[in-house]
Parts: C-alpha cells; structure tokens; sequence
C-alpha cells in the first residue's frame, strides 16, 4: 500500500493483516453484575463496543480520566505482560495498584504469534529500568539484559533517552507492542524520530496499540483512533479529536486563546 502525504510524497505502508496478532477485544458481560466500581464504571466500560484493532497501528485517546490506561493495562495483563512494564517474561512488582479489568476482557488473537513484545508505560519505566539491573547484578553466562536496550545503563540516561533506548533496540521486527503515553518524556523531535521508528517496525511485521494525547504521535496514516468520551468509544480522524483542535486553536489564535484563559 502506498500512502501521498500533504505535498504529494509517497511512502511505503505494509497492511501486515495476516499476520495481525490481536484482532479484538470484547468484554465479558456475562460475568458482570454490577457497574458502580472502578473499573467497571468507567464511561468506556459502560458503554464498552467491541474493539476492532488496526492490523498496524491502533490508537486509544482522550482527555484524562476517560480509561484509557486502564484499558490498556487491562489489555496487557489479560496477555500475559506484568502490570508494570517490560516483556512476558518480567516479574516483579514495586507498588501493586493494577485494576482487575483484565478479568473481564476477551481478547481474540490471530492465528500468529509474535516473536517479539512489550508493554511499554512511561509512568512505571523507571521501575523496568531498575528491575533489568537487578537482574543484571546476578552472576549468570550470557549476555546482560541491558545489551538488549543498547547496553548503556537506562538509569545513566535522561528520561527521554531510556525511552527512546527501549523503541529503538528493544522492539524488533515481528513483534507485538503496547504503548502508554509513550511521549511523556519526548520532545517534538523525539516524537516525530518514533513516527518514523514505528513506520520502520510496521514494515517489519508489527503491530502497535498506543494511548497518547501528542497529535504528533497519533498522526500514523492509515491508523485506527478511538476515542474515548463520557459517551464511550468512538472511531474518529486525527483533525476530529479534541487534542488536534485544542493544538490547532493555539497556534492558529494563541493570542485570542490566552486572553481568555488569563481574562
């Protein structure tokens, strides 16, 4: 598939449909009697719709306290990933605040599995940062974990560093990965660099759900962008979401926007 940018560029988009390794995610409804606590009362849980996933890239947005963390950790943990971050294979836990919504999520896979995953949460990373250094410190033959990230400790690295580390040595082709705000510690820059770095994994045969609040982030072509209301789920355009139009409004009338907003 070929995708024309704004001025007419092309590039190279790989729709990898067959081999998608999530395809939906449904919830159990069955098993659930009551929506007065979290995190079942959450707007997108009440008024859950069945998740279709991009076979490339999915986005989850919407303002702050829509779920859409939740949603995503719920989505981890039902595949295995440990709450806090990492790979199928990290185990450890520094504060045990994870909702129970997994319990109540279907996930249908596809007929392939990964070869390779992460679950990426720019709010606990500093925590996988340290676990990987535990681990390190054990006497063992083989290579460190840390050489897996680029072998420069990811705690000697500024914030955004250690992120971008992780995008671009840890991730590899073939591979299945979950992204919570992953532009926390990003500069524009920096987010435009992971535009391109997911660009590259996708070519590579991988798929990507990503919660986000940059427009810069969200602006994958040919990706899904759900958004998360008090309504519930909705399908939308990049230039439909309320951060594109807030963005947009600032830089097209700063002036106008602060005068209300210091008036």
């Amino acid at each position: 598939m070929i995708g024309i940018g704004e001025k007419g560029a092309c590039f190279k988009l790989i729709l990898n449909c067959d081999t998608q390794y999530m395809k939906r995610v449904l919830l159990k409804t069955e098993r659930i009697s009551s929506y007065a606590k979290f995190p079942l009362n959450l707007s997108v849980i009440k008024n859950f719709k069945e998740l279709i996933l991009h076979p490339n890239v999915t986005y989850i947005v919407g303002e702050n306290g829509m779920g859409k963390s939740t949603l995503l950790e719920g989505i981890a943990i039902g595949l295995g990933f440990n709450p806090e971050g990492g790979t199928l294979n990290y185990n450890f836990s520094s504060y045990d605040s994870h909702s129970n919504l997994d319990e109540y999520l279907r996930i249908a896979k596809g007929p392939y599995k990964p070869d390779n995953s992460f679950f990426f949460r720019a709010e606990t990373f500093y925590n996988v940062a340290s676990y990987v250094e535990d681990l390190d410190r054990i006497p063992k033959a083989g290579p460190k974990i840390v050489d897996s990230f680029g072998g420069r400790s990811l705690h000697e690295q500024s914030h955004g560093e250690s992120f971008f580390a992780a995008f671009m040595h840890r991730f590899e082709g073939n591979g299945l990965y979950i992204l919570d705000e992953p532009e926390a510690a990003l500069s524009p820059i920096r987010q435009m660099s992971l535009l391109s770095r997911i660009h590259e994994l996708v070519n590579q045969g991988c798929q990507f759900i990503i919660s986000t609040h940059s427009p810069i982030i969200m602006a994958y072509p040919a990706a899904k962008i759900i958004q998360l209301t008090e309504e519930g789920m909705e399908e939308t355009r990049l230039e439909d979401t309320d951060h594109y139009a807030v963005m947009k409004q600032f830089f097209d009338n700063r002036g106008r926007l602060l005068y209300h907003l210091f008036e």
